[in-house]
């Protein structure tokens, strides 16, 4: 497919800026809904400048090393930009409190809290309720399900 030169530039451009290109799958589309005159990129897959993955309806185009050097060498840009998906985030120190010093416990905050109540035990003075007795013995007799066994109710247990 041919496709003009200030396209080409324009889908390039797009591309190299944030790494990835997605699109849904709408063969009937008439443009690309981010860029315009976007018809596919298919000849970068084929040349392997673009990975090419399709999922929940949607085609995602990951740049490649080879990719980022072709366009780097395409557009005329610096080896100091890179793509988005390269780009480190900057890390904040207000993003997580750390503790003030060794006296604060480490892990989630520990609390009277119902969701731990089962991992300590009875709580003193209380004793279970219920239960079945020592000298329980359940039968289980044959009948209601499938596979051998033959008989039912009307049989004597098995020894």
């Amino acid at each position: 497919m041919l496709i003009p030169k200030k396209n080409r530039i324009l889908i390039y451009e797009h591309l190299f800026k944030d790494g990835v290109a997605v699109a849904k799958k709408d063969f009937n589309a008439p443009k690309h809904p981010e860029i315009e005159g976007v018809p596919n990129l298919q000849s970068l897959r084929s040349r392997g400048y673009v990975q090419e993955q399709f999922s929940w309806q949607h085609y995602y185009w990951y740049l490649t090393n080879e990719g980022i050097t072709y366009l780097r060498e395409y557009l005329h840009l610096p080896p100091e930009i890179v793509p988005a998906t390269l780009r480190r985030q900057a890390r904040t120190e207000t993003s997580r409190p750390r503790p003030k010093g060794p006296d604060q416990p480490r892990g989630p905050p520990s609390g009277d809290s119902d969701r731990e109540a089962y991992r300590r035990g009875p709580a003193p003075g209380m004793e279970p309720k219920g239960g079945a007795p020592s000298d329980f013995r359940p039968e289980f007799r044959a009948g209601f399900g499938r596979g051998r066994g033959g008989g039912g109710f009307g049989t004597p247990p098995q020894q």
